[in-house]
């Protein structure tokens, strides 16, 4: 269980980042929240990415012969933003029932928050200022948790 083990582990160190930050950064230091707001968003972006590889990867290695996980793991690392549209359509490739799974349940707040870290994230990569909130990552994070908790619940039931 490689990959839910994987994502646990970073779940276990984003939660931690968020509490260090929590304790250190002064309430009133606005500035100061929103940079570290844009570093915590672009850390649960990758988190939401990289889980979905974990986790598609263990049902690979469950279900398929060496050859086949070699190839699938080569594909699946270039998976990149992963917004829910990508995320249904990745997940389609595998089982048609995930994509009608995902498409009930990426709605709404989940899927706004799917959506929006991974807008921001690419805004500030590429070197836009965002004026993301340490308040609106830290309403987006628990609901791209859920989200990765349903894909681990699809994958490796």
């Amino acid at each position: 269980m490689k990959g839910r083990a994987e994502v646990e582990r970073q779940k276990q160190k984003l939660d931690a980042t968020f509490g260090r930050v929590s304790k250190v950064v002064p309430l009133d230091d606005a500035e100061l929240l929103s940079d570290f707001a844009r570093y915590l968003c672009v850390l649960v972006a990758g988190f939401l990415e990289q889980s979905v590889i974990e986790l598609t990867l263990e049902h690979v290695r469950n279900h398929s012969e060496a050859s086949v996980q070699g190839y699938a793991e080569s594909r699946l690392r270039q998976f990149t933003t992963a917004n829910a549209q990508r995320i249904m359509d990745l997940m389609g490739t595998f089982d048609a029932g995930w994509r009608s799974d995902l498409e009930s349940y990426l709605v709404d707040e989940r899927k706004a928050a799917v959506d929006s870290v991974v807008a921001l994230r690419h805004n500030i990569a590429h070197g836009r200022y965002v004026g993301v909130t340490m308040a609106t990552i830290k309403e987006y994070y628990p609901r791209v948790k859920h989200v990765v908790d349903h894909i681990a619940d699809l994958c490796v039931p």
